[in-house]
């Protein structure tokens, strides 16, 4: 495994899917370090896209780092949370581009979580039929997780994350220093991201969260520095192999499936989205046991480790018919037939399809 870094050490991970090539850049202080905003397109104008929550902690400190290398920094604070992930807030960023007459070398920079890093995303990919864009995410989700690899969109009623595109940003530009501001609650949210990379990619990285949670959730900067790089290591060389999702991609999802029929089922908003994962990754693995590809063992550590982030592990009573049907509306469902990330042995996931009857038995397993 590799070595944990010093605190303070300033890193990179590239992405490389081919078609295109971007770094990751990871330490404490580079909102107002220079040289993580040197070398990206030139432009006359940009725009900071955050939200209300966001902006009032950071948003200056972008704007002024950008002021030397744009002649015109606009803003625009969307509101805040799952619930706004939609068409109407999306038409926001629009209206806002069109009224400063942005051409398509503006450069979009997405200054919050995962909601403002997809739309963001989402709206680049779309004006003008696609413009630049850099994500700036001051979550712990987003920097392990939603910032990298360019998934955007946005979700629908029935849905979530069903309407968007594949769009790579120029650069991801994670400063450790935001997540001092993340509430306890959203920094356990984002602890379900850096978890699920364990079982699905590298069983020593588990053993090192598992040792090393309580440093996490006390913010420890050498524990946080090492759970984002390892987190964006992994899921660059994923995204490197399927940009696109049509195979080994879709492990990243680990948990998701269950987790999205969660959120959607209680209305998007009620549980964070890690909240959603963390439960969820419980159920997969339960799925796997009851495949007869792991261990029921597993299933309590990897509960007891999601428990102890601070993760719920017990799902919302929905009824495992509901479960179901929302998990129809996936994308990694075909033809109706949902197929499930499961553990097939510590550090290696695979996609696979289970009856109903065994996937009820693994949602009602785990319900309050």
């Amino acid at each position: 495994m590799p070595t944990r870094p010093a605190a303070s050490a300033r890193q990179r991970v590239t992405v490389d899917t081919g078609a295109s090539r971007y770094d990751i850049l990871i330490g404490a202080g580079l909102l107002a370090d220079a040289s993580a905003w040197q070398g990206l397109p030139a432009a006359a104008q940009a725009l900071v896209v955050t939200n209300t929550t966001v902006d009032p902690l950071h948003g200056a400190a972008l704007r002024h780092a950008l002021a030397p290398h744009y002649a015109r920094v606009g803003t625009l604070a969307l509101p805040d949370g799952e619930a706004h992930k939609d068409w109407p807030t999306l038409n926001l960023v629009f209206d806002r581009l069109l009224a400063d007459a942005c051409d398509r070398r503006t450069v979009l920079f997405a200054l919050g979580g995962g909601v403002v890093g997809d739309m963001t995303g989402f709206a680049a990919a779309s004006y003008m039929r696609g413009v630049p864009f850099v994500q700036v995410p001051t979550t712990l989700l987003a920097q392990v997780d939603s910032s990298v690899g360019g998934k955007t969109g946005i979700n629908h009623p029935a849905g979530k994350n069903m309407i968007g595109a594949f769009y790579q940003p120029r650069r991801v530009v994670c400063d450790l220093d935001t997540l001092s501001t993340l509430p306890a609650r959203e920094l356990s949210a984002g602890l379900a991201e850096v978890i699920k990379y364990g079982p699905i990619a590298d069983a020593a990285f588990l053993d090192w969260i598992e040792a090393h949670l309580d440093d996490l959730r006390a913010r420890d900067p050498a524990a946080l520095a090492h759970a984002v790089r390892r987190s964006c290591e992994i899921k660059a060389e994923v995204v490197g192999a399927d940009e696109r999702e049509g195979g080994l991609r879709a492990i990243l999802n680990f948990g998701h499936t269950f987790g999205h029929a969660i959120e959607a089922g209680l209305g998007y908003g009620e549980w964070l989205h890690g909240e959603a994962v963390g439960c969820g990754m419980v159920m997969a693995a339960e799925l796997s046991a009851r495949l007869g590809l792991m261990p029921a063992a597993f299933v309590g550590r990897l509960a007891r480790i999601v428990e102890r982030a601070g993760l719920p592990v017990r799902g919302p009573r929905l009824g495992a018919a509901r479960y179901l049907e929302l998990m129809r509306v996936d994308k990694k469902a075909e033809s109706g037939q949902i197929r499930f990330v499961v553990i097939e042995a510590l550090g290696r996931a695979a996609l696979r399809p289970a009856d109903d009857a065994t996937v009820a038995r693994a949602i009602e397993a785990h319900c309050a």
